[in-house]
C-alpha cells in the first residue's frame, strides 16, 4: 500500500499505536499533549491482568497529559497499585481525549512504510495510515518483528510467577505494615498492601498483593502451551490451573511462608483466583527503524523483580514526545527523530533488563540446586 503524500517528511502530526495496554495508553496521552492525533489499535477488550500489581509513578497522569487533576479525573496515587486501577485511570483519560481514537478488535498482521507515511494492516484487511507507527503491543510484539527482524522474540527466563490479590478481611490481624520479601527452598516471595477497592488505605480495609517466584513448573507451562520452545506465549488464567496445582500451592505455602501471606495464598486458592505468568525477558538492540518505533514491553522487557516495567514505559512515552516536539521545532526528518528517541532510551533500557537477567540467572541456579538437593 502507498498512502497519498499529505505532509512534508519533517512533520509528525499523526500516530498509530499498536496496543492499548499501559504503555500504549501512556504514549497516546503524551503525544496528544504535544498536539498529535493518535489512533490506537486494540486487539481485544480482555485485559486479563486482574491478579497483577505494579509500582505506579507519583503524578504520572499529570506529567503525561500536562493537566492538573480534576474531580472527574483525580491524581493517580503513587506506590504499589493493582494493574487494573492504573489501567482504568489511564483509559479514562484516553477516553476523554478528543485527539485519541481507540479502535477495538483490530489485530495487526502487517506493517509498512515509505518516505512519507507508515501504516498497519489488520487481520480483517482494514488499513490504518499515519506519520508513524508505534509498537506498544507487549512481550509478543508484532511491531518488533519489523523493527528488529533479526531478534523478534522475547525469551523465557525459566520460571513463572504465581500472582494473587486478597482483601484484608479474608486474613487475620496483624495486617502487613509494608513490603515483604522472603526466600525459602529456592523460591522467592514478594507481598505488599494495596488500597482497598474503595481506595481506602486504612489497615483492615485494604487488599494485599503477592507474587511467588517458582522455577519448577516447566512441565505445566509446556503442557498448556504457555511456553513453546524458548518463547512465552501467554499467561495461564485462574481457570486453566489444575486443581492439583492449587492444592500443591496451598501445601507449600503452609510450609514456606509466614502469615499473613500464607493466609492470603490460602484465600486465593480457595477462590481459585491465582494467575501464572511465565517470565519473559528481552534485551533491546534497537528501538526504531524508519517511521516505526517501540515502547514499553515491546521495546525492552525486564523481569518484574526489577519493579521498573511501568516506570520504563512511562519514560519511553515522555522521551518520545520530547523528541518529536523538538523535531517539529527544527528541521529533522521523522526517522532522524525516532533515532534520537532511540539514543535517549536504549542504553538505560538495556541496563535495566540486564540487571533483571542477573537476578533470573541467580534465581534459577538456586532453584535447580535446591531441587537436586
Amino acid at each position: 500500500m502507498t498512502s497519498p503524500q499529505t505532509r512534508p517528511a519533517t512533520f509528525a502530526g499523526t500516530a498509530i499505536i499498536v496496543g492499548a495496554s499501559l504503555s500504549g495508553l501512556m504514549t497516546a496521552l503524551s503525544l496528544s499533549r504535544i498536539g498529535m492525533s493518535v489512533t490506537m489499535l486494540e486487539r481485544s477488550d480482555d485485559n486479563g491482568r486482574t491478579g497483577a500489581s505494579l509500582s505506579a509513578v507519583e503524578g504520572m497522569l499529570e506529567r503525561l497529559t500536562g493537566k492538573p487533576p480534576t474531580a472527574d479525573q483525580p491524581a493517580m496515587r503513587g506506590g504499589i497499585q493493582t494493574w487494573v486501577a492504573v489501567h482504568d485511570c489511564l483509559r479514562a483519560a484516553v477516553d476523554r481525549d478528543p485527539a485519541i481514537e481507540v479502535v477495538h478488535h483490530a489485530q495487526v498482521r502487517e506493517l509498512g512504510q515509505n518516505q512519507h507515511h507508515a501504516w498497519a494492516e489488520a487481520c480483517d484487511g482494514q488499513v490504518f495510515a499515519a506519520d508513524m507507527v508505534i509498537g506498544a503491543d507487549g512481550y509478543r510484539s508484532v511491531v518488533r518483528r519489523f523493527v528488529a527482524p533479526d531478534r523478534p522474540d522475547a525469551s523465557f527466563a525459566g520460571y513463572l510467577i504465581w500472582l494473587g490479590i486478597s482483601d484484608e478481611t479474608a486474613i487475620s490481624p496483624p495486617y502487613p505494615s509494608g513490603f515483604a520479601y522472603h526466600e525459602a527452598e529456592g523460591y522467592c516471595f514478594l507481598g505488599a498492601p494495596l488500597p482497598g477497592v474503595d481506595g481506602s488505605t486504612e489497615s483492615g480495609r485494604r487488599r494485599v498483593s503477592w507474587a511467588w517466584y517458582d522455577g519448577g513448573c516447566d512441565t505445566l507451562l509446556r503442557s498448556t502451551g504457555a511456553v513453546v520452545d524458548r518463547v512465552v506465549q501467554r499467561t495461564l488464567r485462574a481457570d486453566e490451573i489444575p486443581d492439583d496445582i492449587y492444592a500443591e500451592l496451598a501445601a507449600k505455602a503452609e510450609r514456606l511462608w509466614p502469615d499473613p501471606w500464607r493466609e492470603a495464598i490460602h484465600d486465593c486458592v480457595a477462590r481459585h483466583s491465582i494467575i501464572a505468568t511465565p517470565t519473559a525477558e528481552y534485551v533491546p538492540e534497537r528501538l526504531a527503524r524508519g517511521r516505526l518505533c517501540l515502547v514499553g514491553d515491546a521495546a525492552h522487557l525486564p523481569t518484574p523483580m526489577t519493579a521498573m516495567g511501568l516506570r520504563s514505559a512511562f519514560d519511553d512515552a515522555l522521551a518520545l514526545a520530547d523528541a518529536i516536539s523538538l523535531s517539529n521545532r527544527g528541521n529533522s526528518s521523522l526517522p532522524e527523530t525516532l533515532a534520537s528517541y532511540e539514543r535517549a532510551r536504549l542504553t538505560i533500557a538495556k541496563q535495566i533488563v540486564l540487571a533483571g537477567r542477573n537476578f533470573s540467572r541467580d534465581f534459577m541456579r538456586t532453584a535447580r540446586s535446591r531441587r537436586v538437593a
